[in-house]
């Protein structure tokens, strides 16, 4: 079994000099404590910056530094001060910060800022390739290296890759404002499993994928190239036992004694947090204030205690933030104070476990107030130390957290009345409701703990890098090119037919703008030239467009799926009669929907009409493609027409027209020797289903298929023909004649 190898902006550990000397230091975090979870079993390196600039350091140093971490399994990635003022404070904290967070005010784009951002991804890579091993996973963290797993997909194509972001994915309309939004979607693309906290921030990334990339879901799964990437929620846990133990803890009984010898019989609300604009410490100051104000009564006997962890120290922000607050505490102080009575205790420090759990246990009230969190564990960890039952969480809607711990008082952070009211109602809250509230959130929070968040990560990321090795068993290998090739050569009679749109060329938002590239006819008129081949273009598109494309060159091509056929040499001919009447039915409803879904245009065939939404907005043309496909079911029940789905558009068209019927009739003109049907949608799935076993069926792009093999793209379909365009071209003495196609 491999190693996992943890990627994250920090270390576990952090290195300091003193005294000319090297100290190694633990840096306890969430992330350290979760991943210690993981079985024995599973060997862990992690990667990441120690702390201390390059600069200071020697070659010397570094390798000095490396050897102790060597023993911890940690490897470093060393920053100068300027790549960390820039790609650190500069892009992660004043432009993806801000932004995610839904701070657009706060929010810069600084293009020498995304530089080094850009920079300090490729340092991270350059010291991963360099221990990364066969069987290794690689599993990246947070907002600081969304380019890494891209660009470690382009060095091993064939790593399992998995990122986790630790706080929130904004809305699309939102994320749609980064300068540099498909470069960084196209990052975190790269891996094979996307993590978030919530379903809330999977739903926003699937529609950013969606609206700027183009790349639709199914079922969380998107399809990148030859890969499929999942995209899922798994809400980060807590240690529980070891928060629900706390309050047993001696150390932790003294520290619960002596806050309750300080603040006597007074109520207590805490409100703990990293000093941060996003933590929403005033606001929930000022709903104290009013609480204050409305309720006087409760001036002396409760007491707020605000626990607000130094963060980010270097950013003006963070000062401006800190003087605003401690001015606030200072005021609500003189305001509803007395000498013997202080209603805000502000402390400006990092706690140690002891401290935190004593105030935890102590604590009547919690209020977690942040105006948007990705998850927050002050709110977990706080009912799992609730060992009584007692206690009430307010807790924000804006918060991750909001999502499991829907027993708590759930309070719109902007709305200051409301949370003045959840406090009152939380202090007037009878005790058994508290305990039934609090022992419902326990039982989920036992469960899904913080061990259970990695181990699922874990499995998740396995499942689908099996379900990749599965998809790959059916990729068409190099091996077996080169097969086909040989078989291709050997050949006397050669049919290929060869599907148009996703095949030959890609997808254009407008239909018309699909016509064949210089280098299609190129590798078309080569294949056309070799005496021994047939060609036929197998396509859904009318038969005037294609004829205005292709109808020069010297081969077959079928229109509209199968309605029409033009054989080599010869005319159009049809399928089946035209029936128009029930167009005249069908296409007013059509028209209905491209007038309330932006962006959508109907096209009339002979055989068919299609909707196609592929320039109309995601979200609403699914909506609307499933409101119309309901209203034309009940409209086409007794008449021969049917309805279907395809690659952003909806078909209506007349039974018994398939591509089955076309190639079969191609395929009984002739004894061929080399059989070969190259397509990319649902329509082609008729033609591989038609193939008799010994022909050479390719499905462009993933996902099951009938045919005998898959590749990645269009590209890789002309690559393909490049290559046997390339073979000598065969000397038989003269094509069959019309007559004898049929």
């Amino acid at each position: 079994m491999g190693r996992l190898i943890i990627v994250a902006n920090r270390l576990p550990i952090s290195i300091s000099r003193r005294d000319g000397r090297f100290r190694v230091n633990p840096s306890p975090g969430g992330l350290a404590a979760a991943l210690a979870s993981l079985p024995d079993s599973l060997r862990r390196v992690w990667v990441g910056w120690p702390g201390i600039s390059a600069e200071s350091l020697t070659d010397q140093n570094r390798e000095q530094i490396r050897r102790e971490l060597a023993d911890t399994d940690c490897v470093p990635v060393h920053l100068s001060q300027q790549q960390v003022d820039e790609y650190y404070l500069g892009f992660c904290n004043k432009t993806i910060w801000p932004l995610f967070h839904y701070f657009l005010v706060r929010t810069t784009f600084v293009q020498n800022h995304w530089a080094a951002y850009r920079h300090v991804n490729t340092l991270f890579l350059d010291e991963l390739v360099k221990i990364i091993e066969p069987g290794d996973s690689v599993w990246v963290h947070d907002f600081q290296l969304m380019l890494l797993p891209q660009m470690l997909r382009e060095r091993h194509p064939d790593l399992h890759i998995g990122y986790f972001l630790h706080i929130p994915w904004p809305s699309s309309e939102l994320y749609r404002l980064l300068p540099w939004r498909e470069e960084i979607l196209q990052g975190l693309l790269g891996a094979d499993l996307i993590g978030f906290h919530t379903y809330d921030y999977v739903r926003h990334f699937l529609s950013s994928a969606a609206r700027i990339c183009g790349l639709e879901h199914s079922m969380g799964e998107i399809a990148v190239h030859e890969r499929i990437v999942k995209v899922d929620a798994f809400p980060l846990g807590v240690d529980f036992e070891k928060h629900a133990n706390a309050s047993h803890n001696r150390e932790v009984r003294g520290e619960i004694d002596k806050i309750r010898n300080t603040v006597g019989n007074r109520k207590i609300i805490l409100s703990i947090d990293r000093l941060d604009y996003t933590k929403g410490i005033v606001e929930r100051l000022e709903a104290f204030d009013w609480f204050l104000s409305t309720w006087p009564q409760y001036e002396g006997k409760v007491t707020l205690i605000i626990v607000a962890v130094p963060s980010r120290i270097g950013i003006e922000d963070y000062q401006l933030l800190r003087e605003r607050l401690e001015q606030l505490v200072s005021r609500v102080n003189g305001e509803h104070g007395a000498m013997e009575y202080m209603p805000v205790w502000y402390l400006y420090r990092s706690m140690p476990f002891k401290t935190l759990s004593a105030l935890y246990a102590v604590a009547d009230v919690c209020l977690v107030t942040p105006l948007r969190d990705g998850m927050n564990l002050i709110a977990k960890e706080f009912v799992a130390t609730k060992s009584d039952g007692r206690g009430v969480l307010i807790l924000s809607e804006m918060t991750g957290a909001a999502r499991e711990l829907g027993e708590a008082l759930v309070i719109n952070v902007n709305d200051k009345e409301a949370v003045g009211r959840a406090i009152k109602e939380a202090l007037e809250m009878p005790e058994s409701e508290q305990i039934e509230r609090n022992r419902l959130m326990q039982e989920r929070l036992r469960r899904y703990d913080v061990a259970r968040w990695a181990n699922d990560f874990i499995h998740s990321l396995a499942d689908i890098a099996a379900k990749q090795q599965r998809m790959a068993s059916h990729r068409l290998s190099k091996d077996e090119i080169e097969t086909l090739c040989g078989r291709y050569a050997a050949g006397e009679r050669r049919l290929l037919m060869l599907d148009y749109d996703g095949t030959l060329v890609g997808f254009r938002s407008r239909p018309g703008q699909a016509g064949p590239d210089p280098e299609i006819v190129e590798l078309l008129a080569a294949l056309i030239a070799d005496r021994g081949n047939h060609v036929a273009v197998v396509s859904g598109r009318d038969r005037d467009t294609l004829d205005r494309w292709l109808g020069e060159m010297d081969m077959s091509i079928v229109a509209e799926h199968g309605g029409w056929i033009r054989r080599q040499g010869q005319g159009w001919q049809s399928s089946q009669p035209l029936n128009e009447v029930w167009k005249r039915a069908i296409r007013p409803i059509l028209e209905l929907y491209c007038d309330r879904t932006p962006g959508s245009l109907v096209e009339e065939k002979d055989f068919s009409l299609v909707w196609h939404y592929r320039r109309a907005d995601p979200t609403l043309a699914t909506i609307r493609m499933q409101e119309l496909r309901g209203a034309l079911a009940s409209l086409t029940e007794n008449i021969d027409v049917g309805i279907f789905e395809g690659n952003k558009i909806l078909e209506i068209r007349r039974y018994g027209i398939s591509k089955a019927r076309a190639v079969e009739s191609l395929m009984a003109a002739e004894s061929w020797d080399f059989l070969l049907a190259v397509g990319d949608d649902y329509t082609d799935e008729e033609m591989f289903a038609a193939l008799p076993e010994n022909a050479w069926s390719i499905k462009v792009g993933p996902g099951a298929s009938k045919a005998r093999f898959n590749v990645d793209s269009v590209r890789d379909v002309r690559q393909l023909l490049r290559r046997l365009g390339s073979l000598s071209s065969r000397a038989s003495p003269s094509r069959p004649s019309p007559s004898q196609i049929g």
